[in-house]
This record gives structure tokens, sequence and C-alpha cells, in this order.
């Protein structure tokens, strides 16, 4: 397991081990992070290879967090590992007719797998319901959360339906498949922010930016700039063309993808709710 504290990865973690699996965690700084009890974790690091000889010694199958630097040496290790099975978490825009600058980044972590011979499974999730965490310091502020384009309609998809996904494929040896997924509904920012609103009990609105501001202080909270454009493009691209929905994970898991509002229920205490 590479990326084992992300969202993604956390709950591949806690699956695999709910399954009965024994499950392997390379960490750069093992000491720094708190692992769920039975998980075996050994120091390691995508961007030095000298480390993941131990780490991939007697592992038949791995899930790859999307590193773009150093993955020609974790490929190597791989090989000379004998490794049976890559499951490589990638992105949907990978699959866009103009994938831009996320996407293109993606793609060549996919043909550098592709291109290793190791048997592959890649995992490409639309946008993520935890990137609307980003919203919680507005919502627990003054209940305004500042954006643009709110009339932009994405279907998001919750981790733990994309680590389901994942662990289907590690554990089902679904090698040489692409599974594109999204949630179940499709939702604007405003529908969002109001469903968080009523998950939580509190009154909460939109307000819309101009394309300067909400540039401006995605800037200040360090984004790189070619991801804030691109964001603002693919926001705007989506007013009236909303994101079809993918019926990928009840049809690979079978069980029904989590709706939003289950999604927020799960995380209300990030959004400033009361315990229950």
């Amino acid at each position: 397991m590479t990326g084992a504290t992300g969202n993604v990865g956390a709950e591949v973690v806690r699956m695999l081990l709910d399954g009965g699996e024994k499950v392997r965690v390379i960490s750069r700084d093992p000491a720094a992070h708190s692992f769920p009890g039975g998980v075996e974790v050994l120091p390691g690091d995508l961007t030095r290879p000298e480390t993941l000889t131990e780490a991939l010694s007697g592992v038949e199958r791995a899930f790859l967090f999307p590193v773009f630097a150093g993955l020609g040496g974790f490929l190597d290790a791989a090989r000379a590992a004998a490794l049976r099975h890559v499951v490589l978490l990638s992105s949907q825009t990978v699959t866009f007719s103009t994938p831009g600058w996320i996407g293109e980044q993606h793609l060549r972590l996919e043909r550098a797998v592709e291109a290793s011979g190791l048997p592959w499974t890649f995992v490409r999730p639309g946008a993520f319901m935890t990137n609307d965490l980003a919203w919680a310091p507005q919502i627990r502020d003054d209940g305004v959360v500042r954006g643009v384009h709110g009339e932009s309609a994405l279907a998001p998809v919750d981790p733990r339906d994309i680590a389901a996904v994942a662990v289907r494929a590690l554990l089902d040896r679904r090698t040489g498949e692409a599974f594109l997924l999204t949630g179940p509904q499709t939702l604007t920012q405003i529908e969002r922010v109001r469903i968080i609103g009523e998950t939580i009990g509190r009154p909460l609105r939109f307000e819309e930016q101009s394309r300067e501001e909400f540039r401006e202080r995605m800037l200040r909270h360090g984004m790189p700039a070619p991801v804030i454009d691109e964001l603002i493009d693919g926001f705007a691209a989506r007013v009236g063309e909303p994101d079809e929905v993918v019926p990928t994970v009840e049809e690979v898991t079978g069980r029904p993808a989590f709706t939003y509002a289950q999604w927020v229920a799960h995380r209300a205490a990030a959004f400033g709710a009361a315990p229950a």
C-alpha cells in the first residue's frame, strides 16, 4: 500500500483488513502516522527506489497512489520483485478530449504503468466529495461558501466508494480494466452547499465570486496557477452541461454508491456539526 494515509488509501487499508487480508504499508516516516493494528509498516519512499526493495519483497499486489515523481523507480523495483498486479489511482480527466494539466499528469502515469509490462488496473474517479472539505472553514466561520460558477454541476464520488472499487480490483484480479467512477447524483455547487446545511442543521449559502477574486484566494492557499485556471474553466464548462452519472460503483461492488448527503453525515464534524 502506498498513500495509506490519504482519503482513499486509508479506506483501502481498512477494507482489506476487514476482509482478512495481510496488508503492508510503506511510509516515508512511519513514526509520524498511526495505522490500524495488524498492518505491517515499513519505511519507503517512491522517490527513493533504493528504499523499495525490502518493502516489495514477497508482495503480490500493490495499490499505487499517483505520485508524479519517482514512478519509474517504483516500477523497476516492482518488476524485480515479480509483482503480479498494480492498481493505480488515476483520474477521470484522462478520458477528456482535452485532458488539461491534471489529466496529462495522470496519463503519463498510466502510460508508464502500461509500458512496464506489469498487470494493471486503473481506477479513474471524478471529483472527490472530500474536495468540498475546503469549504469547511468558511462554513464554520460565517456560513457563506464563496466560489465561481455556483451552477456548475458535478457528480462527486465518496472516497469510500473509490476504495471499495480498488479493493475489488485487487482481490478479484481485475487486470487490464479501467474503471470510471462518479457518485450517484449530479449536483451543482449551490445544491451541495444546501445539502450540507440541511444535514448539519445550519443555514448556509453560496456567494458568487469573480474569476479574479477566486483565483487570488486560491493562490494564497498555495494552489498552482495552472490548476486554478483549469479548475475555473472546468466549472464554467459544467454550467448547463453536468457530469454524466455512471453506475460503476454499484456494478463492481454490488451495492449503491454513497449519496452526497450520506457523505456529509459521515463527515459532519468537519463542517462544525455538534456531536450527535
